[in-house]
């Protein structure tokens, strides 16, 4: 049931970013990310008040807040390696971020079956590839800098929220949702500037708020149920949703190196499943 949970997280993750990227061509990108970061707080604590989760134990508060600056300072550096990089280069780096809720699984002693550990190994592999990676493509020092400190900080905000989630798997969703909503409204007041959105762009957002809560939350409630090191993995999947969705919605086309990375993926997640 946790790889389960964890897939699905992915696949909702995968489709927040497709939607994302594609509300991005129109309106800044620091606005869609924050404007659905706040949607996604609303209907997070609409919940919240519903499950009366603040009466809940206090634990989660510590990680909630790293896991909420570690996931919007990822996102910062991640498009900013995007802005001027190659994606083929910069989503396969930034994916390998995986690695660091994999160590942290390992070093609280958690010991996946033979089977479980192949399925890390194909399912990691799979990512990378269904990320389209381009090696033959020149790509200076900052670009590729840049990635890897977004993918060490979307592996942090992993590790955060399942180690916030031992206490309340929903209220350290909240918690992340309101330090990284009011991070972007800080910023939004420096720079003086709501970035441009119209109203007709809410449902839009909160499409993409919901999904990535939604996505956020399934994530966490696996880590309650499964170790760490193999959750993780399949909730890092989501390049697959989203190489997918393009090749549906924009008739994007597939690598060779991106089918073969979504069969990798989904051979690895059965392979976990059996473990």
């Amino acid at each position: 049931m946790s790889v389960v949970l964890a897939l699905l997280s992915s696949v909702l993750w995968g489709g927040a970013d497709f939607y994302g990227g594609v509300m991005s061509k129109r309106r800044p990108v620091y606005a869609v990310v924050g404007g659905s970061q706040a949607c996604g707080l609303i209907a997070v604590t609409l919940v919240v008040l519903a499950a009366d989760g603040f009466s809940s134990d206090r634990g989660w508060i510590g990680w909630s807040i790293a896991a909420g600056l570690a996931g919007a300072s990822g996102l910062l550096c991640f498009y900013a390696a995007l802005a001027s990089g190659t994606m083929g280069v910069i989503s396969p780096i930034a994916a390998l971020g995986v690695a660091v809720p994999l160590v942290v699984g390992f070093a609280r002693g958690e010991e996946p079956s033979g089977l479980a550990l192949a399925g890390i190994a194909v399912g990691v592999l799979g990512a990378v590839a269904a990320s389209g990676p381009e090696l033959t493509s020149a790509v200076g020092l900052r670009p590729v800098l840049l990635a890897a400190v977004s993918g060490v900080l979307f592996g942090a905000c992993f590790t955060f929220l399942a180690l916030g989630a031992e206490s309340s798997a929903l209220m350290t969703l909240w918690g992340m949702r309101v330090t990284s909503v009011a991070g972007f409204v800080v910023a939004a007041l420096v720079v003086r500037s709501m970035g441009g959105l119209r109203s007709a762009d809410v449902p839009g957002l909160l499409a993409i708020g919901l999904g990535d809560a939604g996505a956020n939350l399934l994530f966490a409630l696996a880590s309650q149920r499964g170790l760490l090191s193999v959750t993780s993995v399949a909730g890092s999947l989501y390049p697959v949703t989203t190489v997918l969705l393009a090749y549906v919605v924009l008739r994007e086309r597939l690598r060779p190196i991106q089918v073969a990375g979504v069969a990798a993926a989904l051979f690895g997640v059965a392979l976990m499943s059996l473990g």
